[in-house]
């Protein structure tokens, strides 16, 4: 598979009066085109961090981040980035939510009202088009977000922890909807998350970083049997405790003699 998206050797600090925090160190990974990466890591160590530089509102002070072998500033590709938050405006409805990235970028054409239409139609969201956020439940907002962001037709979307303020119950069904609706529209993605089981559950390669400066430790390919690869069903694919345990002792750096992960690791890798 020919990578979308390179980081090479990328390493970045924040300086202050205080001194000089390195936050990311050395740090490369490439992402193919359709594909769906997650990227974990303790707590603080920069993953959001990352998704900044790939989407251009920081630059790193070592290393280039490439678009189709191109330098990150001369590519033409769009990227969508959906945060944490949904940050929809109460005092606009739920339609004109959804259009104010084409409203801003002036692309407010009748062929992309027509797509945003089909759009709030295909997602369950079509009848709410006049409502307002509060009257939406949490997972609705979040779909409209999405939709706020595919509207764009981004080529790389970036999803930056974007179920972490939902209940559990939620979350799952959430994640499941915007897995889905990510495979159907082919997008590439990279969804950053402290949820080991999301990660597994949506992507198809998960990266696990170091604690600050973050550097890659290691990359597991998630092949489950479930050839949906719905999020809800992801979770109770066979192999899905394995690839749990893999990814949690990398992250607490235990030694592999959990139960099953030695042999799940070997596949990873080959």
């Amino acid at each position: 598979m020919n990578p979308l998206l390179e980081v090479k050797h990328v390493s970045l600090a924040y300086h202050s009066p205080q001194g000089e925090i390195t936050v990311i160190s050395d740090l490369s990974f490439s992402v193919g085109e359709g594909e769906f990466l997650a990227i974990v890591g303790p707590s603080g160590c920069g993953k959001s961090t990352i998704l900044n530089l790939i989407s251009g509102l920081l630059q790193p002070e070592q290393g280039e981040i490439c678009i189709q072998r191109r330098p990150q500033s001369g590519s033409v590709m769009h990227i969508g980035y959906m945060l944490q938050k949904d940050h929809l405006f109460e005092w606009r409805t739920i339609y004109r939510n959804v259009m104010l990235g084409l409203e801003i970028q002036h692309q407010k054409t009748e062929e992309k009202k027509k797509q945003v239409q089909k759009m709030l139609e295909t997602y369950g969201l079509h009848q709410f088009e006049n409502a307002h956020p509060s009257q939406l439940s949490g997972g609705m907002r979040q779909r409209a977000a999405l939709i706020r962001t595919l509207a764009l037709e981004p080529d790389i979307l970036l999803l930056d922890e974007p179920f972490s303020a939902l209940d559990y119950q939620t979350r799952l069904n959430v994640s499941d909807d915007i897995g889905r609706i990510i495979r159907r529209e082919g997008k590439t993605a990279i969804l950053v998350t402290h949820d080991i089981s999301e990660a597994i559950s949506m992507a198809d390669r998960v990266l696990v970083l170091t604690s600050r400066p973050a550097r890659l430790k290691c990359e597991v390919e998630i092949v489950l049997e479930n050839p949906d690869r719905t999020p809800i069903d992801s979770r109770n694919d066979p192999k899905f405790k394995y690839y749990f345990n893999l990814i949690w002792k990398e992250l607490n750096d235990y030694g592999r003699d959990l139960p099953g992960t030695e042999s799940v690791f070997e596949k990873t890798q080959s």
